[in-house]
């Protein structure tokens, strides 16, 4: 991948960061112009799931399993299992459905499930959609419309200013808002009548599920039952009734949205002409054209063959488990006008002792979001973010720790965990993106300047390859069957093969805890991002998780090693038929180049 294209694909925003580093002094104060006195009318879960027929599908599966613990999990590594668990949550829901999430993208996959979220309002369901506002920009932006649709509602996380014609544009002119603009909702969760939920990793999008042709993420979700999905659901709430999300009416007309909408069918239009006369195929939502890329129609028709999954036939593992939320107020609010609170106490901490301990297994107590305080200026520590958790949890580890993290930028408290780790005798590894493989190479920059300390101290790092027909996805993908159908498998839902990125966030605990949710261990996940995490005791799901993982690092990852001198070695996979290498494998020149020249001047906190 050429530069200019990494920023074009990046689902970050080192970029940017990038950028306001260099014209930092030339823009000041505030341009935030969002509308004052807003009405939020606040609206929480539905209060009694078990009425609803998944809160007794739910109750019925426990039941008939015999289970000691309230909650069962099902993990959804591979794309059909889970787009097709996201359909059927549609699809079964008769009273709510709650969305919330980073990025929605405006293509085939959203389309289809976006089709039956409006079906699901147009036959009675409530439907409440929470949407970050970094990328609601361009053809993006008419996600937005379904805020138009009766019994649907849709508010936008501290959104950004500036026209949403184009994504670029926007961006450079909220530049004298950095610091606000830096600071984002990560959180991803979808939830069906307070019953059923799945949290993780993905956003909404084809690269999510497997069908953009240029490039397709490689993550992990959780699907939930139970108890903890009311904690989830509390989460949501927190973050619906606050101040910070705007209803979408205050924010952008519907007739601003059909002209938004008719510039890009005519801009789709002299694309599609320009490549048609070049003999490649029409690439929507500003991918790169390739001339292999198939028809827009058959995309779409690649999409609407996904069935919904099984829920009737999902293999449930109980557990127990909680639920790790960063607090609203970790992004601070604009202006001073008082926020607005849900009518409750506010929630506990949560603490990760409380289902780690050793001991019998026992249910864990209520599951509560941590409380993400927020530091009265920008030199005041944070404490008690999602992050933070995790560092706590690694604190308990006696044995192993397995970590994936696409975005991997440890801050002193990070690498001070992982020394005292090793200390311990606890064996550390972690699984981030090699530079080729990384969608946002400036953050690899951020993790580059680490990997020395981090060898030496007895870390050992593995870097996915962005070439995967098969591997990484097979690895991953056979945790479990979906009523009949393969949850991974080798396919990735798209022909042909492409280039793979990490995406999945996870955390593996002395074989007995998994950690799955939407936070990389990056300084941007600690302090500036909201973030969720879902806390899971289970050998059985943890060792299954770890062994497709460690077949990932032998069969589609380098192992980067430190020589003597202190010079780098990437060890090859194992049958890969590649020669170990000295230099960033798979990376292109000129992105090898942009790493040298640019990386120094972006510090962490921005990457």
């Amino acid at each position: 991948m050429d530069f200019p294209a990494a920023l074009q694909a990046s689902a970050r925003y080192g970029w940017l960061a990038l950028a306001a580093v260099l014209v930092a002094g030339a823009l000041g104060g505030c341009a935030s112009g969002l509308p004052k006195q807003v009405e939020r009318p606040v609206s929480t879960a539905l209060a009694a799931p078990a009425t609803t027929a998944l809160g007794r599908l739910v109750e019925e599966r426990r039941a008939a399993a015999g289970a000691r613990h309230p909650s069962g999990f099902l993990l959804l590594s591979g794309p059909q299992a889970a787009y097709g668990s996201r359909l059927a949550l549609v699809d079964a829901a008769q009273k709510t459905l709650d969305l919330q999430y980073y990025a929605i993208h405006a293509d085939a996959s959203s389309e289809r499930l976006l089709m039956g979220v409006i079906a699901a309002a147009q036959r009675g369901v409530r439907v409440r959609i929470l949407l970050d506002d970094f990328h609601s920009a361009g053809r993006n932006a008419q996600v937005m419309r379904l805020a138009f649709v009766p019994n649907i509602e849709m508010r936008m996380f501290n959104p950004l200013t500036g026209a949403r014609g184009s994504p670029l544009g926007r961006m450079f002119s909220a530049l004298g808002d950095f610091s606000r603009v830096q600071q984002r909702m990560h959180n991803k969760l979808f939830i069906a009548d307070n019953a059923l939920g799945v949290t993780g990793g993905r956003n909404l999008g084809d690269a999510y599920f497997g069908h953009a042709d240029s490039g397709n993420f490689v993550d992990l979700d959780v699907l939930a039952a139970g108890p903890v999905v009311q904690e989830l659901s509390r989460s949501f709430d927190s973050y619906w009734n606050n101040e910070r999300a705007y209803p979408v009416p205050s924010l952008v007309t519907r007739e601003e949205l059909e002209a938004l909408s008719q510039q890009a069918r005519a801009a789709d239009a002299t694309r599609r002409e320009r490549i048609a006369g070049q003999g490649g195929a029409f690439a929507p939502d500003g991918q790169q054209p390739s001339p292999a890329a198939p028809p827009l129609a058959e995309q779409r028709a690649r999409v609407w063959d996904q069935q919904p999954m099984d829920l009737a036939r999902v293999p449930f593992t109980w557990a127990p488990a909680a639920v790790l939320v960063d607090r609203p107020a970790k992004i601070p609010p604009d202006g001073s006008g008082p926020e607005a609170r849900l009518p409750e106490t506010p929630p506990a901490k949560a603490s990760p002792r409380a289902i780690t301990a050793p001991g019998p297994a026992a249910p864990a107590p209520a599951a509560s979001p941590v409380n993400a305080g927020t530091p009265s200026t920008a030199s005041d520590a944070q404490t008690d973010t999602v992050v933070d958790g995790l560092l706590q949890l690694m604190g308990q580890a006696r044995r192993d720790l397995l970590i994936i993290s696409p975005y991997f930028v440890p801050g002193p408290d990070m690498k001070q965990a992982f020394a005292a780790a090793r200390a311990r005798g606890v064996r550390v590894r972690v699984l981030t993106n090699s530079l080729a493989s990384n969608d946002a190479p400036i953050a690899h920059a951020g993790y580059a300047r680490h990997r020395p300390d981090l060898l030496a101290m007895g870390v050992e790092l593995y870097e996915m390859r962005s070439e995967l027909p098969s591997g990484l996805r097979g690895a991953l993908g056979s945790t479990g069957s979906t009523g009949g159908r393969a949850e991974g498998g080798t396919s990735s839902g798209a022909p042909g093969s492409s280039r793979a990125m990490l995406h999945s966030k996870l955390l593996i605990l002395d074989g007995r805890l998994l950690v799955v949710g939407s936070m990389n261990l990056d300084i941007r996940s600690q302090r500036q991002n909201t973030e969720i995490a879902l806390l899971i005791r289970s050998t059985s799901l943890s060792r299954r998780a770890t062994a497709q993982i460690e077949a990932a690092l032998r069969e589609v990852a380098w192992q980067v090693q430190l020589q003597d001198g202190g010079a780098l070695v990437w060890r090859a996979p194992a049958g890969s038929g590649l020669p170990d290498a000295t230099t960033e494998p798979d990376a292109s020149l000129p992105l090898r180049m942009m790493l040298q020249l640019l990386g120094p001047l972006a510090p962490d906190h921005l990457l």
